[in-house]
């Protein structure tokens, strides 16, 4: 089975924000069309060359692009997924008449300097994406696979774990440790975790193969990585019936490293203005 072009996913697209309830954040939208169109994880996992992105997200963000463009979506500067006025009367789109009305607009546009990559961005232009996000996430991943493990073990610790410990033993199955979570002062119950430094995406089987080791350890676990998840993996996770695991991808983790001031620090610029009318006014 080849990955579906990205004009095959706008009906599912669709489909899952109707599902959905009208909106929904970036892996909540990819997973539930992924679901809808019911792809085996033979063609989730393909990746998108070496961007660390699988083929199917890549073509999921040309779909939303173009929903975007034609008026039946829209998305938040939080990365939340809306249907518009128009998207919520409307169930199927004709792929052709999508595509043709997003070439007129382009048309109409001489001067849109935009680039493919550009356009694809789910929030901002690549031009006004934060760089140090990038260098964050090279500067991690330069770490020693002992270091980043270390790494996750602070972040754990900061984030109100207690007992952390990081066992990072060969043949354990993936597991590189555990700790406790204590919740409000009372309740309190043991969690393990995997830190797998990658640029690439995590699939459903690593997904699968932490939760064999899991068994009779702990009923909960992490996985953190500095890559992203396939949609598989993410479905995998919170299979029905199975100890749930929680993910952390590369994004999320470098917006926690800068939320706990690990290794990064902000500086507050000072803006001053003028104010002509104060000054008019005397």
């Amino acid at each position: 089975m080849n990955v579906p072009k990205y004009h095959e996913f706008f009906n599912p697209l669709l489909a899952a924000m109707h599902q959905l309830g009208g909106s929904a954040s970036l892996v909540e939208l990819d997973e539930e069309a992924v679901r809808q169109m019911q792809l085996p994880s033979e063609v989730t996992d393909v990746l998108h060359g070496d961007t660390g992105k699988t083929e199917v997200q890549y073509r999921l963000a040309w779909a939303r692009t173009y929903l975007k463009k034609y008026g039946l979506i829209t998305n938040s500067s939080r990365g939340v997924w809306a249907l518009t006025a128009a998207g919520q009367t409307t169930r199927t789109v004709q792929s052709r008449k999508v595509q043709g009305a997003v070439r007129v607009q382009r048309q109409q546009a001489p001067t849109d300097t935009t680039s493919n990559e550009e356009v694809l961005d789910d929030s901002v232009s690549i031009d006004e994406q934060p760089k140090w996000e990038d260098h964050l996430r090279e500067t991690v991943l330069a770490l020693t696979p002992g270091g980043f493990e270390r790494l996750c073990q602070r972040i754990l610790r900061e984030s109100g774990f207690i007992q952390v410990e990081v066992t990072g033993r060969s043949g354990d199955g993936g597991i590189d440790g555990h700790g406790i979570v204590r919740l409000a002062g009372l309740l309190s119950f043991p969690i393990i975790f995997q830190a797998k430094k990658y640029r690439g995406s995590v699939g459903a089987p690593e997904i699968r193969n932490f939760r064999g080791a899991m068994v009779g350890r702990a009923d909960k676990g992490l996985f953190i990585t500095t890559g992203n998840f396939t949609p598989a993996a993410s479905a995998e996770a919170t299979r029905d019936g199975a100890p749930p695991i929680d993910l952390i991808d590369g994004s999320a983790l470098v917006t926690k490293l800068k939320e706990l001031k690990l290794g990064v620090s902000t500086r507050m610029v000072e803006v001053t203005e003028v104010d002509e009318d104060w000054f008019n006014s005397l």
